[in-house]
């Protein structure tokens, strides 16, 4: 089920596109600054069809990857892991659909409200099962310090599921908080993630090594 799971949630965004087409505005609101507001349009096709689309290639390239992996031996280690990762992934793409599709509808949406928290829920996700995800290329923190030491990977991936998940808990308290502030602290948790897995990831190859 894990696996099949993403086409049944791409086939139910693409069926409710297709059941409120005719009565999504042209243009429909696509697009929204970090204060909430709208500041782009696009079309009744591309607001309606674009993220179904876009779910369902991520899908497939996530399913095609792990087949051209020099190290895709790896993958029958954590592929209940790698199968969540992907699940989440599309859920998020069909979450913000349906965020964009209820606000051209007039339902009483917030996309500045929506944001933090898929995004904050995905970190988390994220976080709980990056200390699973054993060396690959295409999947975790991909730095040439992890990718030269399995030791260094798996200390890595340890603290990494740590800081994504402090990320996670910013950016969904962050759903409480003016649009401004809410986007400036969950782009600052990102960064703090990122930068700080990527920083320990050469400190623990450096004690390897040494």
């Amino acid at each position: 089920m894990r696996k099949w799971y993403p086409a049944v949630v791409i086939a139910a965004a693409f069926a409710l596109s297709i059941a409120v087409f005719g009565r999504l505005p042209n243009p429909m609101p696509v697009h929204w600054d970090a204060s909430g507001h709208v500041n782009g349009y696009g079309s009744r096709a591309f607001g309606a069809f674009m993220a179904p689309i876009m779910a369902l290639v991520i899908w497939g390239m996530m399913r095609w990857l792990p087949t051209i992996d020099p190290r895709r031996e790896n993958y029958a280690k954590f592929q209940g892991t790698y199968d969540l990762v992907v699940d989440t992934v599309v859920t998020l793409l069909v979450a913000i659909h349906l965020g964009v599709i209820g606000a051209a509808l007039g339902w009483p949406v917030r996309i500045d409200r929506l944001m933090p928290l898929v995004m904050g829920a995905m970190f988390l996700v994220l976080g709980n099962v990056l200390p699973r995800a054993r060396p690959n290329w295409w999947f975790g923190i991909r730095t040439p310090w992890t990718l030269s030491s399995d030791v260094a990977w798996a200390k890595t991936h340890r603290i990494g599921g740590y800081l994504m998940t402090g990320a996670g808990v910013a950016t969904v308290l962050s759903a409480l908080l003016p649009a401004r502030w809410s986007f400036g602290v969950m782009m600052a948790a990102i960064g703090v993630a990122s930068l700080g897995s990527v920083a320990y990831s050469y400190f623990a190859w450096r004690n390897e090594r040494s």
